[in-house]
């Protein structure tokens, strides 16, 4: 076994390196989760749960009503964004009343 001799401030200095690759690798290991697929819906999903055409969210996707986001040729929205959607929609329908 080999014993290797550090001065203290090479030794504060490598730990805070690893520290921050550390948190480099947790945070992009976050940003991976977020864009897991399995919890994005895509056009066929969001059409059912507003109960629109695939004209009308086109046109909202277009006015910028819903945010979406693609991927090649698959349109894909967030969970919370449509329901987002539904929230407000839900509030100018009750206002209205």
């Amino acid at each position: 076994m080999e014993i290797i001799s550090l001065d203290t401030r090479i030794f504060d200095s490598l730990v805070n390196r690893v520290e921050t690759l550390a948190k480099k690798a947790e945070m992009l290991d976050r940003k991976d989760k977020d864009m897991s697929l399995s919890d994005w819906l895509d056009n066929e999903d969001v059409c059912r749960i507003l109960g629109v055409t695939k004209r009308t969210l086109q046109n909202y996707r277009n006015s910028g009503i819903l945010p979406y986001y693609q991927m090649r040729y698959k349109v894909l929205y967030r969970p919370e964004d449509v329901e987002k959607l539904l929230e407000s929609s839900h509030k100018n329908n009750s206002h209205e009343k």
